[in-house]
């Protein structure tokens, strides 16, 4: 035994020795922006608040929960017009959603760090020199004051979506103002949004410290404040893996080195997760299964991904590399959540034409709801399945049971124990005084708030 243990220990150092010039550099501070505590508290209160909401019923951590690993543990969220968190989510009867948010919440790890300058699932924001103010935003969203990140013009998004948190046309002014495309403007939906934290004594007096006494809040000192808490909260770089790259060889087990081996080596996994965050940033169409709304580009329930931000049909079905760090918490997995089991997704990316043709929406999982639109038009479709298999960049990688069990194992190193609650946790009241998600861990207690600033 003793002899095994010394053979697997000196296998463990030659993969490392192997590896070590394909493998990230450590973490620094430097790879990350450093905001100031007062911003990062507002925030805080921001995120969680339902004012920021067309009809006050719903906050950014509805679907971005730190508890539930930054997002909402589901495929496809019920955005507007759902009541609870994650799993637990239910159909307000007196506001029934149109659908399911068409694409999975993403999570939010580590997206403070410098290298992130391009958001959402299709990089629909993205730092451009030739855009206003260096970040090009979707039509009609433009910038029209400049922001610290790209992040924080993200934070100035999902409040205009009608699904997300706006609320429908003829339900509050902040919904109609989008429907008629009054973005910008003192009619405009951002600024009347505003209106509502200008009214509330202790936002008014937090942005005060900030951006001094009487300014007028703009959207964009919103979104920065949000900005800031998620670069805060959500900065986790503590893991085993770190620890490795730091150089604690022993942070890893021969197990989970084997797994980092295959990772980068045989799986080919690092061709796209590769990096210090495991992500290239770049776009690949790797035939995740359809269902759900869509984005209603070709078919009503398609999602031609990145083709939809560049105009090109060569970029459809590619959606951008997400980083694996926390992964084991991020569970579902995919851009539409198709897959809830991480061994699923993995098992996907080795041979991603099989599991495209064997899929079920029972991979998936999803709240228990009857919607106007099926959720599985998209799976039902031939055609649809044939374009979305032909785009399809992978080629297939022959592991054993045993190698995929490795590969998992190395992944689970990536988590940080810090992302399972988050530094600050949730507050218990916000500024407006409007009730918080109602949310209970498995021992049915409330999740553990945090500490930090």
């Amino acid at each position: 035994m003793e002899q095994w243990v010394t053979a697997a220990g000196i296998l463990s150092l030659q993969a490392s020795l192997s590896l070590a010039a394909e493998l990230p550099d450590a973490v620094t501070q430097a790879d990350f922006a450093n905001p100031d505590a007062i911003s990062v508290l507002l925030g805080h209160d921001l995120f969680f608040d339902p004012i920021l909401s067309g009809n006050r019923n719903i906050s950014c951590a509805t679907c971005h929960h730190p508890a539930l690993g930054s997002g909402d543990g589901m495929s496809l969220s019920l955005g507007e017009g759902g009541i609870g968190l994650g799993p637990d989510r239910v159909v307000d009867p007196d506001n029934v959603p149109l659908a399911r948010i068409a694409r999975n919440a993403p999570p939010l790890y580590n997206l403070g760090a410098t290298e992130f300058t391009t958001l959402f699932y299709d990089g629909r924001v993205d730092v451009d020199n030739a855009a206003p103010f260096g970040i090009r935003m979707p039509d009609p969203f433009y910038l029209d004051r400049p922001v610290p990140s790209p992040l924080a013009a993200q934070a100035m998004l999902p409040i205009t979506s009608h699904d997300e948190m706006a609320g429908q046309p003829g339900e509050n002014p902040v919904s109609d103002a989008l429907k008629a495309g009054r973005i910008h403007g003192p009619d405009g939906a951002w600024q009347l949004l505003v209106n509502r934290l200008e009214a509330i004594p202790e936002y008014r007096r937090r942005f005060d410290w900030i951006i001094g006494t009487g300014t007028p809040i703009h959207i964009t000192d919103v979104g920065s404040a949000i900005a800031a808490y998620i670069s805060y909260d959500f900065r986790t770089t503590d893991s085993p893996f770190d620890d490795f790259l730091r150089g604690e060889d022993s942070a890893l087990s021969n197990q989970e080195m084997r797994g980092l081996s295959l990772f980068y080596g045989k799986g080919g996994c690092a061709t796209c997760h590769s990096g210090t965050f495991q992500t290239d940033h770049e776009f690949h169409a790797i035939g995740v299964p359809q269902f759900g709304p869509g984005k209603g580009h070709g078919p009503g329930y398609a999602d031609h991904g990145r083709a939809a931000v560049t105009g090109d049909m060569a970029d459809s079905y590619k959606f951008r590399t997400p980083s694996l760090r926390n992964v084991t918490l991020t569970a579902p997995y995919g851009h539409n959540g198709a897959y809830a089991r991480l061994e699923d997704m993995v098992r996907h990316h080795l041979d991603p034409l099989t599991m495209l043709a064997e899929y079920t929406a029972d991979y998936a999982l999803l709240h228990d709801v009857e919607l106007t639109r099926s959720d599985t038009e998209a799976l039902e479709d031939f055609d649809e399945v044939l374009r979305l298999g032909m785009a399809v960049e992978l080629e297939p990688v022959a592991m054993s049971d045993d190698e995929v069990g490795a590969i998992l194992d190395f992944l689970s190193t990536l988590e940080d124990p810090i992302a399972r609650t988050g530094r600050l946790g949730a507050p218990t009241s916000v500024p407006s005084g409007l009730p918080l998600d109602p949310f209970q861990t498995g021992d049915g207690k409330p999740p553990v708030t945090g500490s930090g600033y």
